[in-house]
């Protein structure tokens, strides 16, 4: 299974009238990197290009068999695109193949909802002591145009974080020690707002470098040691995640 870390992404440009043995070229390639084993291929079809010397090719309405550009990308190990390339080679006559070096940041199948050895083994480690970040700002507080709280639990999900909680408030008040109130019919009241993480502590002192500069001005930020006394998979809910801590103070 592709985890995150350094890959290959493997692109193929051909065109849409291209055969080998009789097949399109693409729908080949596809059915090479299925039998293979790679984690996955996506075809997207040009709407305008051209190959070499050759016209300018485009959609037409009228003309839906023109000979368009189609673009095959891959992302696996570097040994699983390696593997694949010499029938590559065999099979692209005509076009472009390009090898890329990436970096996965996240890979999900979806299908089943049965936790792997390995998934189970890392809720394991996670259970016992370990970290909780605590960023509490004001519903109003804006990161390039998006709620903070929001681009706080974005960049925590791009850290793979094991999760985030939003708590809206209902009454607080902070360094200004001006008093916030919920009020039900107020949409854009600046109410107090708190953003909780509960991971390791590289993972949070990773998070606390990301969020350095984003959040500034009036703010309130914490960490605690906790100890982890239940962490689990949600039912129903893919893998949304259920965190029942012991806080103890840093």
């Amino acid at each position: 299974m592709l985890k995150p870390g350094p890959a290959k992404k493997l692109i193929v440009t051909v065109n849409e009238t291209d055969r080998w043995h009789g097949r399109s070229v693409y729908n080949a390639l596809l059915q090479l990197f299925q039998r293979e084993g790679l984690a996955g291929a996506t075809v997207s079809l040009a709407i305008a290009g051209f190959t070499g010397r050759g016209a300018i090719r485009t959609i037409n309405i009228v003309d839906i068999s023109a000979d368009l550009p189609v673009r095959i990308e891959v992302v696996d190990t570097a040994d699983a695109i390696d593997r694949v390339l010499p029938d590559v080679y065999d099979m692209v006559e005509r076009g472009l193949v390009e090898v890329q070096e990436t970096q996965v940041v996240r890979f999900s199948a979806g299908g089943s909802d049965r936790t792997s050895e390995a998934e189970r083994e890392e809720l394991m480690r996670l259970v016992g002591k370990v970290k909780m970040l605590s960023v509490h700002i004001g519903a109003d507080d804006k990161w390039q145009g998006e709620p903070l709280r929001e681009a706080i639990v974005k960049r925590a999900r791009q850290l793979d974080i094991a999760g985030a909680t939003v708590y809206r408030g209902i009454l607080g008040y902070g360094a200004h020690k001006r008093l916030h109130k919920h009020k039900v019919f107020a949409l854009s009241q600046d109410e107090p707002v708190m953003v909780a993480v509960i991971d390791t502590e590289e993972k949070v002192d990773k998070l606390l470098s990301a969020i350095d500069g984003m959040v500034s001005g009036r703010c309130a930020i914490a960490v605690s040691d906790v100890t982890v006394v239940c962490y689990e998979q949600h039912p129903g809910h893919g893998d949304a995640t259920r965190v029942v801590a012991d806080v103890k103070q840093a």
